[in-house]
């Protein structure tokens, strides 16, 4: 049987179309296939954090999403029917990223503006057509596909990705278990006109006793998607509405809010699951494929495309012949501590949210609101908050890719950690730039810093890295400061901006040594 590609990619979601972008950019032969018809018209998921924004810089399509998307300046708190706190969310990573903000972008948007992306590298998406079965052998998959005309297509790759979803047929066919609940309640989420006593173009959001609800300003006048636990009483009837539950909304809300057009309407229950693996030989999961939980801090989209952006390029240096397949046992590695942290304490959080116990109701509408304005009042809260939410914080430090040397600075960025943004003069250039797009996406990068004598070190380097070096004066003493990167110092960063070496003293060997035993490049 002939070999169709390198990979297969079941699922035309957003994480299924960052995977296929990353790896036709390291020109990884890639089918990606979905059992629907088309792409997404409705979406649950609305907030892209500041890392998805980071990774879109690098596709090319930030820009893209700014035009169809909204800054979420602040989120508003209600308790009750009043209004009780504030949270500025305009510039709260100012200094962290070039995108300081909460941003909600749809997912059906996120899927366009990826979609147009992955076109445009040349690469289609087969939609109508199914995976049924899957075999693995030593050396590759057979994957058996359907199309909606009903036949039968056999096709054989060297790896299967699985992005499909809760259900994952990749998941159940390779034997994953996917342990975990769902939570009691029956949520609803709307895509309606309204209009009121509400803060226009910020997150509402409003506390009760037994329940919350939630408003997300989108693009358009009066655009809002509507977010809310589902009356007792209103669970489980056939053909539930939006009507059904404004009585509710409107005795619960007791403000002026009308509510006029109702664009889409759907209830659904959260689970909180993760993979018991998150590969199985020639298979990846990711996404919801690997770990579905609530949605608490905006996390589950953009942590599916984080998943995505670690496998393509580990897959894109081994799909290449550049890399040993041991590469690839980092991502289950990597991932899947992120993935049950973020389980863990999103859990805890939504369970608080949601809670139907009297204390909790109490905490909700009489605590809640205004310790998190106290907190966030806080400069090192507020960065220490954001760092987590924006997931600018992921690291790898435990990672066997990560190499941090003996008597490393305790507050110094390290291996594992993703290399801080920093605006700095380099050494080929008069003007100030942004390191972040100087960076090479498709290779490593050696970040040189006060390196002083590294010239005849760097004749003798001969490891496939794009060296960056700042040079020495005061504006990038200052930089370079705040940062705590110390000098002098030289990190070695991986293709998804993440330090892998990091050393005092610049050391061509040592460093082509990582290469080939950490990260398993080939000779």
């Amino acid at each position: 049987m002939p070999l169709a590609n390198d990979v297969l990619i079941v699922g035309a979601g957003p994480t299924g179309l960052m995977l296929a972008c990353q790896l036709a950019r390291w020109s990884v032969g890639v089918n990606i296939i979905d059992r629907h018809a088309g792409p997404a018209r409705e979406t649950r998921a609305l907030g892209v954090q500041a890392r998805t924004m980071e990774i879109y810089a690098q596709l090319g399509i930030a820009n893209r999403a700014l035009e169809l998307g909204k800054q979420a300046t602040g989120a508003n708190l209600w308790s009750q029917g009043r209004k009780t706190a504030r949270i500025p969310l305009g510039e709260i990573g100012l200094g962290v990223t070039k995108f300081p903000y909460l941003f909600i972008l749809g997912q059906d948007d996120n899927e366009r503006i990826l979609g147009e992306r992955l076109n445009a590298l040349g690469v289609s998406v087969r939609w109508n057509t199914e995976l049924i079965g899957l075999q693995q052998e030593t050396s590759h998959v057979t994957a058996t596909l359907k199309p909606t005309d009903g036949s039968i297509e056999p096709a054989t790759f060297r790896w299967v990705a699985g992005c499909d979803g809760a259900r994952s047929t990749v998941r159940e066919r390779s034997g994953i278990g996917f342990p975990g609940a769902p939570y009691e309640h029956v949520f609803f989420v709307a895509d309606v006109e309204a209009r009121g006593n509400i803060v226009p173009g910020e997150l509402n959001v409003f506390l009760w006793r037994q329940r919350f609800h939630a408003l997300f300003p989108m693009r358009g006048p009066n655009h809002w998607r509507l977010v809310g636990i589902v009356p007792r009483h209103l669970r489980g009837r056939d053909g539930l509405g939006f009507n059904d539950v404004i009585p509710e909304l409107n005795t619960e809300l007791g403000m002026a809010i009308s509510f006029g057009a109702c664009r889409w309407f759907s209830t659904y229950r959260i689970h909180h699951r993760s993979a018991q693996r998150f590969c199985d030989r020639r298979c990846f999961l990711l996404g919801d494929a690997a770990h579905i939980h609530s949605p608490v801090g905006a996390q589950g989209m953009n942590t599916g495309l984080q998943d995505a952006y670690n496998l393509g390029w580990k897959l894109g240096l081994v799909a290449s012949g550049h890399a040993r397949d041991a590469l690839l046992d980092s991502y289950d590695e990597e991932r899947g501590p992120v993935a049950r942290r973020l389980l863990a304490t999103t859990d805890r959080a939504f369970r608080l949210v949601v809670s139907e116990h009297p204390l909790a109701g109490l905490f909700r509408t009489k605590v809640m609101a205004r310790l998190a304005a106290f907190a966030m009042g806080h400069a090192s809260i507020r960065r220490l908050a954001f760092r987590s939410v924006s997931q600018t914080g992921i690291h790898y430090r435990q990672s066997s890719l990560s190499a941090t040397p003996a008597h490393w600075p305790e507050d110094a960025p390290r291996a594992g950690d993703r290399f801080p943004w920093l605006r700095v003069k380099f050494e080929d250039g008069d003007d100030v730039a942004d390191l972040f797009e100087r960076l090479d996406g498709l290779g490593f990068n050696l970040i040189l810093i006060g390196q002083k004598g590294a010239r005849q070190e760097l004749e003798k380097f001969a490891a496939p890295a794009r060296i960056l070096t700042i040079a020495d004066n005061s504006i990038n003493d200052d930089v370079t400061a705040r940062a705590k990167l110390p000098r002098p110092s030289f990190f070695l960063l991986r293709p998804d901006g993440h330090i892998g070496l990091c050393g005092a003293r610049l050391d061509g060997s040592a460093i082509e040594r990582y290469l080939s035993t950490r990260l398993h490049l080939a000779n």
